[in-house]
């Protein structure tokens, strides 16, 4: 980081994007914008020629050429102290994985306020991680979700569940209510991975949880 602020290097494919995130990071204060690329390749030569403090990184550019998470990969290998933030309209756990595996330091959602961009990037450029908290919690959630066993209760309303019984149905079967069964059906799906009850039945019967045999 130069004695003037973060020098920074945007990659996008979009012109009207990138002109847009030069005019809001030009116009707060220690944050330079160095050089813009349209594409992976283009990002990989301008770090070499600018020597950029932080790239911010588009996910997926278009043309069929390489991708954020190759772009990052590249760069990670050429220069390891340069820190990269994936900026991008994709929230998926998967896209996050990749990028975060390629090297990226930081992932902020395009839609989010500025002030979350602003903090990821001064927070590559001294050295930390840039995630804002809607993704920290998505990777919390899931990691959780793989590690935490279902609870007997969540595990008595799937098995209902998988023998078609409506929520009605089960909390009658539970002496429960209906709110109650709702929660555990909501506790159920993060567990298993999951966001329907079709899915939450096949996995548990993958896991072994409940068996559907006749």
């Amino acid at each position: 980081m130069t004695a003037g602020g973060v020098r920074l290097l945007i990659a996008d494919d979009h012109v009207v994007v990138r002109a847009g995130l030069r005019a809001l990071l030009e116009g707060e204060p220690g944050i330079e914008v160095a050089g813009e690329a349209g594409s992976g390749e283009e990002a990989v030569r301008l770090a070499r020629e600018l020597a950029p403090d932080v790239v911010l990184m588009d996910l997926r550019f278009a043309g069929g050429g390489m991708d954020g998470v190759e772009a990052v990969r590249r760069l990670t290998a050429e220069a390891p102290e340069l820190p990269v933030v994936m900026l991008t309209s994709y929230a998926g756990r998967a896209d996050v994985v990749r990028a975060l595996e390629a090297g990226a330091r930081g992932y902020v959602l395009k839609a989010g306020p500025p002030e979350e961009l602003f903090r990821a990037v001064r927070g590559v450029a001294a050295g930390g991680m840039g995630l804002t908290p809607e993704i920290v919690e998505g990777l919390v959630g899931q990691v959780i979700g793989v590690r935490t066993e279902l609870t007997q209760r969540e595990l008595d309303v799937v098995r209902l569940m998988a023998e078609g019984h409506g929520n009605r149905s089960i909390a009658k079967a539970l002496f429960l209510s209906e709110a109650t069964i709702k929660t555990h059906l909501v506790r159920a799906y993060r567990k298993l991975g999951v966001d329907n009850r079709a899915a939450a039945v096949s996995e548990a019967a993958r896991r072994g949880l409940i068996d559907l045999s006749p």
